[in-house]
């Protein structure tokens, strides 16, 4: 599940940082004096103030070049990492920590993790004192390199501007050059206190134990493939690589260990028919056991691949909010479906979705606040699907207007005409000076319920009454607005501190004759996601189609290194309006 809460929450963390930070005020108090005299004329302050440092990988930290400076010179430019010329613990435990950030979904060559060695041996050379020069390039390497690891392990390194709003921790201006200082400078189990800096979610862990599960499954990769028959293979027909697709559903947990497999046989039946429906289900597919071009290119996909899916899963979560003010409603795009979040942020209610068509109607990844539902909704026809596809299907056939329960209607929704249309009528609505909308009922596109969430896309949850697209795998249908499996469970749901809306009630308002509003007591976050990977609470790993193609441009993007400016997905990109 995306979404489930689990650890140390981001206010606890807050209240750490703080009490750290006072405890220790009274030290650092001369310190502080100190910086508003301070001078550039030592090596460390002449290269902070650079914004570049040729050593590392990316030499170019001029976007961090204020934290440095934050970080610097309240200490007067004192090196942070060394005593007498000595590495600290701190900084030979923070190393180790940099070398690992693959284990957290990052790039450990990020944090100039191959430079290591070279560093620490230079300064620690026998007989002979590291100079002002090294012991100045050293310090600042590691504290580039750390706040680079802090900020991509909080809130991603392609933070999309959609979520965060900056490095939060703390409400001061000077949030992470303080944390650096006071937690691992001065630290002493840094893994707990970096721990506290990333998403406060089981599902994030779960999702760091996937990833450390598959790593291990891709060096164990077979260079081997699976061959693909001309014709779909069939539950009790031969297919000649019994055994190594054996070992595949094996290695990846859908075929039990303990199940026997008939040694030198030939025939695709039990229990590996079985195995395989397991293994479509986890990967978006139709479970009916067959091996079509679908299913073995699924097989056939290199386990780093996999890996690489969770990498970006992990990226995707640390944009995601640490806390809600009330459980969220959270909308996975691939996945085709939306979770209810109870108060500890498991899932209390899921369901299937209708997203935007990967092909021009894309549902924009953002999050807003769900504040009212509208029972029995008109749909406003948008333009632009007014002019593309009803107007031509009007021309073509009058009597589709009237069928379908569509009316014209002016500028003030004053209804023109509910019948026929003539030349005058379609003139005027091709033109933009009417409009038309559906009327509520058993036609209408919206269904009996509509949630509202305001937000610059115009894109909402409704029911449908197009229920058979459900029984779909790949779904994405719509003009962009998202279509609700059970509209009257989602709409308890929303409602379940109005105690006046009993089950009954919503569904008379959902069939009745009236179109109702209601405002929502304490307005819902919803969040639309992006995962193709998904570590279920049941241990189980999910993987889904880039159908959006996200992750290819996201992996392009973190591909650029440093430094970067905040990434913005070319599709579903804020400002274009999803039309239903």
């Amino acid at each position: 599940m995306l979404l489930t809460l689990m650890g140390l929450t981001l206010s606890r963390a807050i209240v750490l940082v703080l009490m750290a930070f006072c405890a220790s005020r009274q030290a650092l108090a001369p310190l502080e004096a100190r910086s508003t005299t301070a001078v550039c004329n030592s090596e460390l302050c002449r290269l902070v103030s650079s914004g570049k440092l040729s050593d590392l990988r990316w030499p170019d930290f001029s976007d961090y070049r204020a934290h440095l400076q934050d970080f610097y010179e309240p200490a007067s430019y004192a090196f942070a990492w060394t005593n007498h010329g000595a590495i600290t613990r701190p900084a030979i435990a923070m190393i180790q920590v940099l070398k690992r950030a693959d284990t957290k979904g990052l790039a450990p060559e990020d944090y100039d993790s191959s430079s290591w060695p070279e560093r620490v041996a230079i300064l620690n050379q026998s007989g002979k004192s590291p100079s002002e020069v090294d012991l100045a390039r050293f310090d600042l390497a590691l504290t580039v390199s750390v706040m680079r690891y802090v900020s991509d392990l909080h809130s991603g390194r392609a933070n999309p501007g959609l979520f965060h709003k900056g490095f939060d921790l703390d409400d001061g201006e000077h949030d992470l050059a303080r944390f650096v200082r006071q937690q691992l400078v001065a630290g002493s189990d840094l893994n707990r206190v970096l721990e506290s800096v990333e998403p406060p979610y089981a599902g994030y862990r779960r999702t760091l134990e996937a990833l450390r599960q598959y790593v291990t499954l891709a060096r164990e990769d077979r260079a081997a493939r699976l061959p693909v028959p001309k014709k779909t293979v069939d539950p009790g027909t031969e297919y000649s690589a019994i055994a190594p697709l054996t070992d595949l559903l094996r290695r990846l947990r859908d075929l039990p260990q303990s199940v026997p497999i008939p040694v030198n046989s030939a025939m695709y039946g039990e229990p590996l028919v079985t195995a395989v429906k397991h293994f479509q289900a986890r990967h978006g597919l139709e479970p009916d056991g067959r091996l079509g071009k679908a299913t073995l290119a699924q097989l056939n996909t290199p386990l780093n691949q996999r890996v690489h899916q969770l990498q970006l899963t992990l990226e995707r979560w640390r944009w995601v909010p640490h806390s809600f003010p009330h459980p969220p409603i959270v909308v996975n795009i691939p996945e085709f479906r939306l979770r209810a979040l109870n108060g500890n942020y498991a899932s209390e209610l899921d369901m299937k979705v209708v997203v935007g068509g990967a092909y021009r109607h894309q549902t924009p990844i953002f999050e807003a606040e769900m504040k009212y539902l509208i029972f029995r909704p008109y749909w406003e026809v948008p333009r632009s699907i007014l002019r593309a596809e009803l107007l031509p299907k009007i021309e073509k056939d009058t009597s589709y207007f009237v069928k379908h329960g569509y009316e014209v209607v002016n500028a003030n929704s004053t209804v023109i005409s509910k019948g026929a249309l003539d030349e005058e009528i379609l003139g005027a609505l091709r033109a933009g000076k009417l409009r038309i909308r559906q009327v509520p009922g058993p036609e209408n596109a919206l269904g009996s319920v509509k949630f509202v969430f305001p937000n610059p896309h115009n894109v909402y949850l409704h029911g449908t009454p197009s229920t058979e697209l459900f029984a779909r795998f790949r779904r994405d249908f719509s003009h962009g607005c998202i279509r609700v499996e059970k509209p009257a469970e989602l709409a308890a749901w929303v409602l379940r501190d109005k105690p006046e809306w009993t089950r009954k009630r919503i569904l008379d308002a959902m069939n009745g004759s009236q179109t109702l509003q209601v405002t929502i007591p304490k307005p819902i976050p919803v969040v639309i996601v992006y995962a193709t990977a998904v570590a279920e609470e049941s241990g189980e790993v999910d993987f889904f189609e880039d159908i959006y193609g996200q992750d290819a441009e996201l992996e392009r993007w973190l591909a650029k290194g440093y430094p970067t400016s905040p990434w913005q997905p070319t599709s579903g990109a804020p400002g274009r309006r999803p039309r239903e």
